[in-house]
């Protein structure tokens, strides 16, 4: 076999020089790490300017897979193992995947921006399992319900102005089993996490027959109905009230019920066979940074920062800071807890059974 020498000393030259580059900058021909993030689409995570400054800052390339709802959430983590990094989860079902083993207990000593949780929120029991965390509280709201104010004046302050015949045939409800159980709840003086009688939940929800004008179950849809004045009063979360009101400048106005609300916490998790562990560490620490939260609320509208210091940065007359910061409109708030699988299966069966009735 003849060897062309000078093709064999180029070749030589070529691999001393890859050898180089390597040993003095060891990233320089490595791809970008990439990280897979299962969230609610729109949800803060998958903002693109703040993935594009991450990057920047990390080298780390960041994926979005979507869910719909905390089942297909579940599932999704249940039937992809080695898939997701990071995991939105509601402190209600966390303790759910972490006793399935779909997430892993955190160390909050690698978040450098834990220390400004607030205590309540940082420590808050949904986010635990066996005496460990495994949720970094990120983000908190209210669940109650929202008016246009360009037709009803003065805006009510009670939870049963759902179901005031004023606005009969005038009310968007999100079909969802757990926020629909928990709002009549409320509505009927029970407890959001131990209701005692269903049948007066089930009474309740029934009472909207005549009210109801359509089912909604996404935030995209919220705004289009409510813009296409489709309703004049409907069930909302505070900080996508935010976000409508400042962003697509609908005339809406959030309430917060003297009986109270339905409280919710959201933490960021990461799956137990992640594949990019210290990444996954280091894309929530960045998510629960103040520079990125107020950049966030401030342009685009979100729900309360979980971070203390975040908070304190917002401007004066920033919803969350107006609205959520004040002590008294919250004293009834309930907070969501985790749930067992029955009385899951209990509030959904009620609602299937409530939402055929209200569509017949």
């Amino acid at each position: 076999m003849t060897v062309n020498t000078d093709t064999l000393l180029g070749r030589l030259q070529r691999s001393s020089i890859a050898v180089l580059v390597l040993v003095a900058f060891p990233g320089a021909l490595l791809a970008a790490e990439e990280i897979r993030v299962l969230n609610w689409q729109g949800y803060g995570t998958d903002e693109a300017w703040a993935l594009e400054a991450f990057e920047a800052q990390t080298d780390i390339s960041v994926v979005h897979d979507y869910f719909n709802s905390e089942q297909e959430m579940l599932t999704k983590l249940r039937t992809n193992p080695g898939t997701y990094d990071v995991v939105l989860i509601n402190s209600a079902f966390t303790s759910v995947a972490a006793r399935e083993g779909l997430i892993q207990a955190l160390d909050l000593s690698r978040l450098n921006n834990a220390a400004d949780l607030s205590p309540e929120m940082r420590d808050n029991a949904g986010l635990s399992h066996d005496g460990k965390t495994f949720g970094a509280a990120w983000v908190w709201g209210l669940t109650s319900f929202a008016v246009d104010t360009t037709d009803i004046d003065p805006v009510p302050d009670s939870i049963d102005a759902l179901w005031d015949e004023a606005y009969a045939g005038r009310v968007g409800w999100r079909d969802d089993a757990v926020e629909s159980v928990m709002l009549a709840a409320i509505a009927t003086g029970q407890d959001i996490n131990e209701p005692t009688d269903l049948d007066a939940i089930r009474d309740k929800l029934r009472a909207l027959k005549p009210q109801i004008r359509t089912f909604w179950s996404s935030e995209n849809e919220w705004n289009q109905f409510m813009s296409s004045n489709e309703f004049d009063i409907a069930t909302y979360w505070s900080g996508s009230a935010s976000r409508s009101k400042s962003q697509f400048k609908l005339p809406v106005e959030f309430v917060i019920p003297t009986e109270g609300a339905i409280g919710w916490l959201d933490g960021l998790s990461i799956a137990t066979d992640a594949p990019h562990e210290s990444a996954a560490y280091q894309f929530i620490d960045w998510m629960i940074d103040p520079a990125f939260y107020v950049q966030w609320d401030t342009d685009v509208g979100a729900p309360a920062s979980a971070n203390a210091k975040a908070l304190e940065q917002l401007d004066e007359t920033a919803f969350n800071r107006q609205i959520l910061g004040d002590a008294e409109k919250l004293a009834n708030v309930q907070f969501m807890g985790a749930m067992e699988d029955s009385q899951r299966e209990a509030f959904l069966a009620l609602w299937q059974g409530t939402k055929t009735y209200l569509q017949e």
